[in-house]
This record gives C-alpha cells, sequence and structure tokens, in this order.
C-alpha cells in the first residue's frame, strides 16, 4: 500500500500536531516494512528523524494552479505518487474525493470557545463541511470522549469515526542524574520545581498555574517551569522570582525536566487527549492535571478540578513524599500502556477499512 500523510503540522517547530505526524508517520514505516509512505506538503517543512528506507518526501506544488494546495496541488501529487489512501493528520483532506481518505480529528476545541483560537477561522468553516460532504471517508479521533462529541456534532455515522489513542516517544524515558545535567538547554534553577510543557495558549490555563504556585510559593521555596512556544494570542506573564519561562526547549532537554519535576502540572481546560501529560508519565513523572484527562491519565494522576485544588494538590505533593512516589509509579505503569507501534498498526487498520469503502 503507498499512503501520503500531509505534512502541513510538520512546518510547526514543536506541539501535539507535529508530534503525532512525525511520530505516526515513522511507526507506520516501522510497522509495515512493505508499504511506502510520503509525506507532503506545499510548505518546506523538516522530515521526521531517524526515517526508514519506506518513509520518503513526496512532492509540493509545481505550477501556480497547484498552489491551491487542497483543491488542486494535493490532488494531483496524490496521483503522481499513484497514493491508495490519503490521510489528513491536521483537521483536512482534499475537497476532490478521489482516492480513500483519512482524517484525524484532535479535539473540538476549535468549535467549542471562541477566546481558546485566535486564527482557527480556516478549521471552524473547513473541516465541517468535510465531514458533512463525506470526503473524509473514514474519521481518527485520539479519545472516545472525542469521537462521542464529533459524532453528536456533526451527525458523523458510528461507523465512520475511530478512537486511536496517541502515545509518548520510546525515547522519552526516565532520565538518570540532575535535571541540569542533562543536553539541550542551561538549567535555570537548583531549587525543587513544578513543571508545565506545552504550547502556551489560552486553553492550557497557564495563568491559573501561576496564580497557584504564587499560593504555593508563600510556604514553599519552590520553582515553576514553564516550557513551550508560546502562540501568538497568548500574554506574556510577568516575572516572579522563581518563574522560570523557557520558551521552546529541543526534544533532547525534555526528558531531563520531566523527570527532575517534582510534578508536571497541566491544569488544560480541555484536551483531545493530552500529549505532555503520557511524556511525563513515560519518564517518571508524577502527573497533577484536570479531569479534561482523565481518559488519557486513568488512575495515575492527581486531578484537580480548580484554583484551590491545584494549590492543595501541589502542597500534598510537597508534603507527602511517600504519596508523590506512588503516583510516580502509577505513571510508568500507566504510560506502559501506550506505544506508537500500536497507534500505527490501529491507524493502518482504518486504512484499510477506508479503501474498502471507497471501493465498495
Amino acid at each position: 500500500m503507498r499512503v501520503a500523510l500531509e505534512a502541513c503540522s510538520l512546518t510547526l517547530s514543536s506541539g501535539g500536531l507535529p508530534r503525532y505526524t512525525a511520530e505516526l508517520s515513522l511507526a507506520l514505516a516501522r510497522c509495515f516494512p512493505e508499504d511506502e509512505y510520503f509525506l507532503v506538503s506545499d510548505r518546506p517543512f523538516r522530515m521526521p528523524q531517524p526515517a526508514p528506507p519506506n518513509l520518503l518526501r513526496g512532492g509540493g506544488p509545481r505550477h501556480r494552479l497547484e498552489r491551491r494546495w487542497w483543491l488542486w496541488g494535493l490532488s494531483r501529487e496524490l496521483r503522481r505518487l499513484a497514493a491508495d489512501v490519503v490521510h489528513g493528520p491536521d483537521f483536512a483532506v482534499p475537497y476532490l474525493y478521489q482516492r480513500p481518505s483519512v482524517l484525524t480529528l484532535h479535539d473540538l476545541s476549535p468549535w467549542m470557545d471562541r477566546h481558546w483560537h485566535h486564527d482557527a477561522r480556516r478549521v471552524q468553516s473547513r473541516t465541517p463541511v468535510l465531514l458533512h460532504l463525506g470526503l473524509a471517508g473514514m474519521i481518527i479521533t485520539p479519545s472516545e470522549s472525542v469521537r462521542a462529541a464529533a459524532i453528536d456534532r456533526f451527525r458523523l455515522h458510528p461507523s465512520r469515526v475511530v478512537a486511536i489513542p496517541e502515545a509518548a516517544p520510546s525515547w522519552m524515558r526516565p532520565a538518570a542524574g540532575s535535571p541540569e545535567t542533562m543536553p539541550g538547554a542551561e538549567w535555570p534553577t537548583a531549587a525543587p520545581y513544578f513543571l508545565f510543557v506545552g504550547t502556551l495558549e489560552p486553553r492550557k490555563n497557564v495563568p491559573l498555574l501561576v496564580d497557584a504556585w504564587r499560593e504555593v510559593r508563600r510556604r514553599h521555596a519552590i520553582d515553576l517551569v514553564i516550557a513551550g512556544r508560546p502562540r501568538a494570542d497568548f500574554r506574556p506573564l510577568e516575572p516572579a522570582d522563581g518563574l522560570h519561562c523557557l520558551g521552546e526547549v529541543p526534544d533532547e532537554a525534555l526528558p531531563g525536566l520531566y523527570s527532575g519535576a517534582l510534578a508536571l502540572v497541566y491544569p488544560s481546560a480541555y484536551e483531545g487527549f493530552g500529549l505532555p501529560v503520557l511524556e511525563a508519565m513515560q519518564c517518571g513523572a508524577a502527573v497533577i492535571t484536570t479531569p479534561a484527562l482523565a481518559e488519557a491519565a486513568g488512575d495515575a494522576a492527581i486531578f484537580a478540578a480548580n484554583g484551590p485544588q491545584l494549590v492543595e494538590a501541589m502542597l500534598q505533593a510537597i508534603a507527602r513524599p511517600a504519596w508523590l512516589a506512588e503516583f510516580r509509579a502509577r505513571s510508568l505503569r500507566r504510560a506502559g500502556q501506550f506505544s506508537w507501534e500500536r497507534t500505527a498498526r490501529l491507524t493502518h487498520e482504518v486504512y484499510e477499512e477506508a479503501r474498502r469503502r471507497f471501493a465498495a
């Protein structure tokens, strides 16, 4: 089978979308060496590494007409590649239904709160049309909760929508030694710290986290480290002693950041899945998060639904080391239930189903 994956998300330097596209394409190529996988985009992007021989870079627009990528360019590139299936990992598929197609719907946040996205108009208007017209033959969601919400909101037949959980990359492992010895970034603090990792955007509730940490810091000398790419609609945080805003950090620095933290604190208001939570768990970190991530976190996280509960959870993490150690152990057990290889095999089944439906 020849599969084309649209790779526009790989133009982003970090975040859940490029992580999904990169890790899925690598795992597919490893698990199915008899297939060929092509990453295609109308913009330059970095190939995931290390790329197996059957994970290849496809082409982009060859002339002005093909710059209308979703209408003409992508369809023509698929024809040149003789692709059997096209997968849109970022809320979109080609506008012409000329071959089996699969769309990943990561979450419903673009349609839930207008304050969460400053630049999502294209997704908000385009994706529902693609779904209603059946241009996406099959739809993948990262969780059962997103699957149920998508079926309800877009009136989709349940047989078209499959929930396939994501995973942490295999190289995310507990890091030996102290975090300041880890490669990738100059270490900002020698104090114990709570950690947030993720794209900085409104629905992540980072100001809520900072307020809770300030309350905790009145009683304990605990720092807060925030790592992630600020989106254009994220308001910069006021500087404070003990608050370290690292911006984007390289991937090789993440295991040390996660492993050295007292806990990852991830108070997002809404997530389709929540990859940083599983990444932290696979590095053996305790996790404090909201019930919005219950499906990914299972019983391995400490849940806090609001600011006061967040403060209490952080205080408990400081005061009860044995309790915290139990949640670290739970994290490792929970993360062991997920892998990109499993995700790839389940996704491959969806590709085969898309081919059957297209041929019917």
